[in-house]
């Protein structure tokens, strides 16, 4: 996500917040529109999820989701009154937690009502944070699923690891897993993935699915063409990167991708135990 982006909805975010009956809210209708959800009937199936979300957390809906109605202008320049919610805070960050992932005002929402502050810095930050550890966990499912296709193509536990380790030593321009374990001092028994920037890491993953998708395209069996094909995929995605002036291995290491997620999780547990304090929904 662009830093305008992340400015224009941070303004949008701020807007939209209003005080109902001495509490911070911001109006389900608006937060409608600013989430990117066309029709009103599928906004509320999302704020359902959220109430049931904010349920079984064992919080009081009613305070967290107040049924409320707003005035609209007509075309005749008369008004009616529609259907809306006062949401909280930790209303909001529910309805972003169920909402649809793919739309960025979704990413950005829920970061924005997950953080107690509003500083675009600390939001920004989460956000890359979040956005990393997301990339982590997708390269761990694509090699699990890689390691699967291959293992029944005569390929074990054993060779997968020297497979992905030629992959490595392809894409790094010939510096080996422990090479670059080395080079970016990373501590022994801890994976190389783990402190390699966003982009390494979506560069892995890529490489990776390249070769589940070929491997079973090409129909190909034992360790030897598995491995060419890991290879040759990696060399590929090194090549792109290079066209772009990026060498993965002049890349300079990120924090431990397990460390932040334990991170990104204790500050959702910090919202469900704001939530739960008396008083805290006041501004």
């Amino acid at each position: 996500m662009k830093t305008e982006q992340i400015k224009e909805l941070l303004q949008q975010f701020e807007k939209a917040c209003y005080n109902y009956k001495g509490v911070e809210c911001w109006s389900a209708r608006d937060l409608q529109e600013i989430l990117g959800y066309a029709k009103w009937d599928n906004f509320v199936k999302v704020i359902n999820k959220a109430r049931v979300a904010c349920e079984t957390s064992q919080i009081s809906v009613s305070d967290h989701f107040a049924e409320v109605g707003k005035m609209v202008g007509l075309g005749s320049g008369s008004q009616r009154e529609i259907e809306d919610m006062a949401l909280t805070r930790y209303a909001c960050y529910l309805v972003a937690q169920n909402g649809d992932a793919s739309k960025p005002a979704i990413a950005f929402a829920q970061t924005y009502f997950a953080v107690q502050t509003r500083k675009h810095e600390i939001i920004e930050q989460r956000l890359l944070d979040v956005a990393r550890v997301t990339a982590r966990e997708k390269l761990s499912k694509s090699e699990k699923k890689l390691s699967g296709i291959i293992y029944e193509r005569g390929v074990d536990d054993k060779s997968f690891a020297i497979i992905r380790s030629q992959g490595d030593k392809a894409l790094f321009g010939r510096f080996s897993t422990q090479d670059m374990k080395k080079k970016l001092l990373i501590p022994d028994g801890k994976p190389l993935a783990d402190f390699l920037p966003t982009l390494t890491i979506k560069a892995k993953d890529f490489a990776t699915e390249l070769t589940s998708h070929n491997v079973v395209e090409k129909d190909l069996k034992g360790e030897k063409p598995i491995a060419k094909e890991h290879i040759d995929n990696n060399l590929a995605v090194r090549k792109m990167l290079g066209e772009r002036g990026v060498k993965p291995e002049d890349l300079p290491a990120a924090e431990d991708t397990s460390k932040l997620k334990r991170k990104l999780e204790s500050d959702e547990k910090k919202v469900v135990k704001e939530a739960k304090k008396p008083g805290s929904r006041k501004k």
